[in-house]
């Protein structure tokens, strides 16, 4: 076989996702930490917080690493306007409507995900919340991948 003079195609850029709650201490670093491992090859992911806590909940970190999952990136952050100018889409968990949280000339960006929050919870909520989060992510790999992105 003769290897082409072509130049192989240009992947096509990732999409940019920022995962959003209220403290960036659980539901978002868990959404992060899912995405960098389940979707990496679609889509890169942060994390942000309207008001962070500045710290990741401890119980955040323990149920991440027992299933496998990874932790040395997240930390509690505000968004940043470069995140969120960046972002393709950004996945709301905080609570509040996006038409109540963010600028309406951003609506189009924003997803509206209905996730408890396990703050101040037991292990078992924790773990709950992280199996809702993983298969909400699972789902929407599944659009993007259909979608062609």
């Amino acid at each position: 076989m003769i290897a082409s003079d072509q130049p192989s195609p240009t992947p096509a850029p990732k999409l940019r996702l920022l995962f959003v709650c209220i403290g960036n201490s659980c539901r978002s670093p868990m959404a992060e930490s899912i995405g960098l491992r389940d979707a990496c090859d679609l889509f890169e992911s942060r994390s942000a917080g309207l008001s962070p806590l500045g710290v990741v909940q401890k119980l955040t970190f323990e149920t991440l690493r027992r299933n496998g999952y990874p932790t040395d990136a997240l930390y509690s952050k505000p968004i940043l306007t470069g995140e969120w100018a960046a972002a393709d889409l950004v996945i709301n968990m905080s609570g509040y409507q996006k038409q109540h949280t963010f600028p309406r000339a951003e609506w189009y960006k924003v997803e509206d995900w209905e996730v408890e929050d396990p703050y101040g919870e037991d292990p078992e909520f924790y773990q709950r919340t992280f199996e809702d989060i993983r298969t909400r992510i699972k789902v929407l790999t599944a659009r993007l991948r259909a979608r062609g992105a």
